[in-house]
């Protein structure tokens, strides 16, 4: 069982199981959403199942998605597109050991002028 959580505790979740890799995503909304970069794993949302939800709320950032976050704590926890069965989890707030590898970095070509990156990892310049 994969478990997670935000900073403070809010907002708590299991699934079974989670894909076993990590895509980054290098967009200026999840940079500007996550304050970095988005890193995150994929399960399917009716797999999930929370065990604390009172700091849980969804954010619309677009026409065809949300982001859900705590809001007590400000944690950004998952990305759903609209009327999709799946869910991106942010791989920061899964428990260890997660046993989660990166496998690819996208939309690159959007990434901050801040940082390289410097993995072995498949790089798509969108996606």
């Amino acid at each position: 069982m994969i478990k997670g959580k935000c900073d403070c505790g809010k907002v708590s979740f299991q699934v079974e199981a989670v894909r076993d890799t990590v895509t980054v995503c290098h967009c200026s909304q999840c940079r500007r959403t996550s304050g970095h970069v988005w890193a995150s794993t994929h399960a399917q949302y009716d797999k999930v199942h929370f065990t604390a939800d009172e700091g849980l709320t969804w954010y619309n950032s677009s026409d065809f998605a949300k982001r859900g976050f705590c809001k007590f704590c400000g944690s950004s926890l998952f990305y759903r597109m609209n009327d999709e069965n799946g869910i991106a989890i942010a791989a920061g707030c899964i428990d260890a050991p997660s046993n989660l590898e990166v496998s690819k970095h996208i939309f690159v070509k959007d990434k901050g002028d801040y940082y390289e990156i410097t993995d072995d990892a498949l790089q798509i310049q969108k996606f």
